[in-house]
């Protein structure tokens, strides 16, 4: 379905463009010396993790995280108010809070001893967002691990995330519009760009969904939440073999069934976030009818056949999108959501599409403004059938 031979393949200058402005080594500790903070019991089993392959990196610096006392936690959130929480999930809860002394607004998420995010991801996630940085990255400010609690502090997103705008839309608040929407998956695409083809080794996300994925006042993407991410395949592999874990709907079928990870795992989950952003459906809704319920397998037919492409458009958009910018779209997202893995494409092709389509929605956006501006002559008259150019 589709393909992307009206789109150009990243450069390698391109390529080099973005391991030069990426800054993946800060002065400071080293890694090894920053996980002497944070208890390491999960991580002695015999499976390998994330935070064990990067231990092995040599000569590399980071820019050491803070190390919070929980009593400066307690009183930027003021004691965890409920009134501050923002965010909650099987892994624990977010709160908002203020750094008096920083005059900085942060998140601080407070992981449960009994939840879905052990040691084990605590200490991949405090090591990951210290080795990786980027503009489409949460910023990791410190973290705290002390008397069996464990937080991270992040700096505060202030527009939530894409699942808030997008799935949890209240009834008085404004939908995204396609702009917005194609802006915020040029973002998460960027994002995901840096960890396959720039992060050295590469980075295996595991977890792309709506709600990983943070906007700042500007809706600009942050990719959030990297406890589940794995060091990419090295040498001659071609996938890492894991344990199968993510969240249901967004995990590729070959992952699913042969827990084999790659790179172009994350392109599917990618395709289904993309399509959610299109269509404003979620990936799994059981409040549905039956047939409904999957959103891959809802869209499946749809795909098919190009006149009810207009079907899968987000009714709240009220049709206010280019025709041609959807077909676009749902082509990104039909490729990659390409049952076999290797028919799907890079991400760097990836991102090069959708700006493809950024860069001509706004051209045909500025072309359809011009079009309703009436015309004048020299003398500032409108002409007499109101459809002449406008003279320069």
């Amino acid at each position: 379905m589709g393909c992307f031979c009206c789109f150009k393949q990243n450069t390698e200058a391109n390529k080099q463009r973005l391991a030069n402005n990426a800054r993946e080594i800060r002065k400071g500790k080293t890694l090894a010396n920053l996980v002497d903070n944070i208890s390491l019991e999960s991580a002695t089993t015999k499976h390998r993790t994330v935070a064990d392959e990067i231990l092995q990196i040599e000569n590399k610096n980071t820019n050491e995280a803070r190390v919070f006392k929980y009593a400066e936690l307690m009183k930027a959130t003021d004691d965890f108010k409920e009134e501050n929480l923002i965010g909650e999930g099987g892994f624990g809860r977010v709160y908002k809070g203020y750094l008096a002394e920083k005059k900085q607004e942060i998140a601080v998420k407070q992981l449960d001893k009994n939840g879905l995010q052990g040691n084990r991801e605590f200490l991949v996630e405090v090591l990951m967002l210290n080795l990786l940085h980027h503009e489409n990255l949460v910023n990791l400010i410190g973290y705290c691990a002390e008397n069996g609690q464990r937080l991270l502090v992040y700096e505060y997103m202030k527009n939530g995330s894409l699942e808030d705008h997008l799935l949890d839309l209240p009834p008085n608040k404004k939908p995204l519009d396609w702009t917005t929407r194609i802006k915020i998956a040029i973002g998460a695409a960027k994002g995901l760009e840096y960890l396959h083809d720039v992060a050295n080794p590469p980075v295996i996300y595991r977890d792309f969904k709506a709600s990983n994925i943070l906007l700042d006042e500007n809706f600009e993407s942050r990719l959030s939440d990297f406890g589940l991410a794995k060091v990419g395949p090295s040498g001659d592999k071609c996938h890492v073999s894991t344990r199968v874990m993510g969240t249901y709907g967004y995990c590729a079928p070959e992952y699913v069934l042969t827990g084999k990870l790659t790179k172009m795992s994350d392109v599917y989950s990618f395709g289904v976030v993309f399509l959610e952003i299109i269509t404003g459906r979620r990936a799994v809704d059981t409040s549905r009818p039956s047939n409904e319920q999957h959103l891959i397998h809802w869209a499946e037919p749809l795909f098919r056949d190009k006149k009810r492409f207009i079907e899968m458009a987000d009714p709240l958009l009220e049709g206010n999108f280019p025709t041609k910018a959807l077909y676009q779209a749902l082509a990104v997202a039909a490729m990659c959501l390409q049952e076999e893995a290797s028919t799907r494409p890079l991400i760097s092709d990836v991102v090069t599409a959708l700006q493809y389509l950024s860069k001509n929605n706004k051209i045909q956006e500025s072309s359809k403004d011009l079009s309703k501006r009436p015309s004048t002559d020299d003398k500032g008259n409108d002409d007499e059938d109101g459809g002449g150019e406008k003279r320069i």
